[in-house]
């Protein structure tokens, strides 16, 4: 639906990405948005990781909660976000996050400046199968993000 050169996605809507083990809606884009942010829809089914620790280096992020709960790793606190709550991720500080719980977590992510959206779609693009760290490390590189991997894992 256009509005006065805007638009209007309904919960769900939106170009889906299948990237990080998660749903992933783009609900908006640096196309969209002058290159100010990026919006997206997280559904993250209870019991799922979403990705490795790991660091933005070029921008911040924040999730709102929509509906279940997110437990998210920032630094070294850990945070579970309910509905409503908000999170700030700034750039340069590790995080992660996962759902613990046994109820789908929808959140809300706004990434500024724009850009990850083309992340998501690099990593949707690597053949199907075990993850090929060293390939997914060269696409991280390409877009600011480093992996951040626990000793025992590297």
């Amino acid at each position: 639906m256009s509005l006065g050169g805007g638009y209007m996605l309904p919960s769900r809507d939106g170009r889906g990405i299948p990237a990080i083990g998660i749903g992933i809606t783009v609900k908006a884009t640096g196309e969209n948005t002058r290159d100010a942010y990026s919006l997206f829809e997280y559904a993250v089914p209870g019991g799922v990781n979403g990705p490795p620790p790991h660091v933005h280096t070029r921008e911040d992020e924040s999730f709102i909660c929509l509906a279940g709960r997110l437990e998210v790793m920032l630094g070294g606190d850990t945070f579970v976000l309910g509905h409503g709550d908000y999170l700030l991720l700034p750039r340069d500080v590790v995080h992660t996050f996962r759902n613990p719980f046994e109820e789908e977590a929808r959140v809300i992510s706004v990434v500024s400046p724009a850009g990850l959206e083309a992340y998501y779609q690099a990593l949707a693009e690597l053949p199907p199968g075990k993850p090929d760290i060293a390939a997914i490390q060269a696409i991280m590189a390409d877009f600011g993000l480093e992996l951040r991997l626990p000793a025992a894992q590297r």
